[in-house]
């Protein structure tokens, strides 16, 4: 099963008064422009994350909350914008005012260990609220701090790193490139070793804008016609490791290349489409979220920190995406992934300028952003790499696929997923049905099943006379197993036949 159980752990947290956090020396006050990538309608809300750190021996008795406001200090020199405050122009454009006034910040303890929290670390994380505290008033994409930051030390000597950011400001990468830079004044830098880059007319609209691509992602014709997802949705996460990858990768044709990316997104998105019960005809979105620094010729600068972001869509209906087999999503996916490139993101700039900044489409839309190479947990703050790194939950139509291991030490890929209860439990009953076909055909290549497995799980029911006929066609069953099949009544002597030759 993908399925993580939740943790079920309640502690007590002990603030200190937040405070505001400026530059360790004076900076240029002056205004700076956001791109029109930037202050899309899409961007304008906070993304939380937290990181897990374990007790380090060389570093007892140091202090961490007070060696990262330090390194906060210092690191918003370079990084000067983050101390300022957005505020909004003509036609809805985003600009920084670069007045210092600084970052927020809160020094917490809770009395509970690291170990406490259980053998996998994945959201959603108990007390959360609790681990970054939302200080009245500050939340809003205006005239408030543009990122947040709470250190909790714990009783192992390990602590917890929880931030708030304004998505305009920054992608993910740029938000974990602000954060080494921290981790490397931590640990006792000048300077951070990438300097920043500013450069956000880099992905402004043209003089002439005008737009050249097809761009479903920003098509809001159907937007009074979708549901409506309820304010108290149910958080869990999956994780997808080599035997759940193993298991989807059966349902994939050997002359199809894919990413694992590409495959559990199709999955996940015909699983999310089945458990919502949508009408055949309903239109249905995938929408990929694309780091597209390498898609410009030359390559945005190294150190731009901004939103380099695009958000190629696939559309079908819910018909076509549950009907079809698992190989039509995955074609759907990598199309949509194929999409971006240079002039499409020009196109998108210039379609943000006409269209005055609209948000993606989010009626029946499903959104994944791959988040295993974004280095989360590569940020050092003198105790070494985080246990955990990455978003602290995923959102209604958004799921985020966080690198991770299961209790087992196994390194896969953990995937929040925020849905009504009723619906959660359909998406969960759907994607075990696919995981368990997939492991048992998985099973059965392996030799892993006896012959007497294989009748029980006949005899049971598990596996329908079509089914059987299937794993024979792709050359599931060994020789036995396909005679325990025609034994039954299942395989027809035809197919038992040559599926014997297969394996002679």
């Amino acid at each position: 099963m993908a399925l993580l159980p939740p943790t079920s752990l309640v502690f007590t947290v002990r603030r200190h008064e937040p405070e505001l956090v400026v530059p360790a020396k004076p900076t240029p006050r002056e205004s700076k422009l956001l791109s029109d990538i930037d202050d899309q309608e899409g961007h304008r809300f906070q993304i939380r994350g937290i990181h897990f750190y374990r007790f380090k021996p060389s570093m007892q008795g140091k202090d961490p909350a007070c060696i990262i406001k330090e390194a906060l200090a210092k690191t918003l020199v370079f990084y000067y914008p983050y101390a300022g405050r957005l505020r909004e122009g003509p036609n809805r454009k985003l600009v920084v005012d670069c007045t210092g006034e600084g970052v927020l910040f809160v020094q917490a303890d809770a009395d509970v260990t690291l170990d406490q929290f259980g053998d996998s670390l994945h959201p959603p994380f108990p007390c959360y609220k609790e681990l970054l505290y939302e200080v009245p008033g500050s939340n809003e994409i205006l005239n408030c701090p543009l990122l947040q930051i709470q250190v909790t030390s714990l009783k192992c000597g390990g602590f917890i790193f929880a931030h708030r950011f304004n998505h305009t400001m920054s992608d993910a990468v740029g938000l974990i490139q602000f954060m080494c830079a921290m981790g490397e004044m931590a640990r006792g830098a000048l300077a951070p070793s990438t300097p920043p880059v500013w450069e956000r007319h880099l992905l402004n609209a043209r003089h002439s804008p005008l737009i050249t691509c097809v761009h479903d992602e920003y098509d809001n014709a159907t937007i009074t016609n979708g549901i409506k997802m309820p304010d108290n949705l149910l958080h869990r996460s999956f994780f997808f490791g080599p035997t759940q990858i193993s298991a989807l990768r059966r349902f994939v044709p050997h002359n199809l290349r894919c990413s694992t990316f590409d495959i559990v997104t199709a999955c996940l998105w015909r699983c999310r489409t089945k458990a919502l019960k949508l009408g055949p005809n309903d239109d249905v979105r995938f929408i990929c979220i694309v780091n597209v620094r390498s898609k410009f010729n030359p390559p945005l600068p190294s150190g731009f920190y901004g939103n380099a972001l695009g958000y190629p869509a696939a559309l079908t209906t819910a018909g076509q995406l549950c009907q079809n087999p698992m190989e039509y999503a995955i074609e759907l996916v990598r199309q949509a992934k194929a999409k971006i490139t240079e002039e499409y993101m020009k196109s998108t700039a210039d379609l943000m300028v006409i269209r005055g900044r609209p948000n993606v489409n989010t009626v029946r839309s499903f959104l994944g952003s791959d988040l295993t190479r974004a280095k989360f947990r590569e940020v050092d703050f003198g105790w070494g790499e985080a246990e955990f790194g990455g978003p602290a939950y995923g959102g209604d139509i958004i799921s985020f696929y966080i690198p991770s291991k299961n209790k087992e030490g196994e390194g896969g890929i953990v995937v929040p997923v925020c849905l009504p209860a009723p619906v959660m439990e359909s998406f969960v009953k759907e994607l075990d049905g696919i995981l368990s076909n997939g492991e048992a055909a998985t099973g059965v290549e392996n030799e892993i099943l006896s012959k007497d497995e294989v009748v029980a799980g006949v005899e049971n029911g598990i596996l329908s006379k079509d089914e059987a006929a299937a794993g024979v066609e792709s050359e599931i069953l060994s020789k036995d197993k396909a005679a325990a099949g025609a034994e039954n009544g299942i395989l027809s002597e035809d197919k038992t036949t040559r599926v014997g030759r297969n394996f002679n």
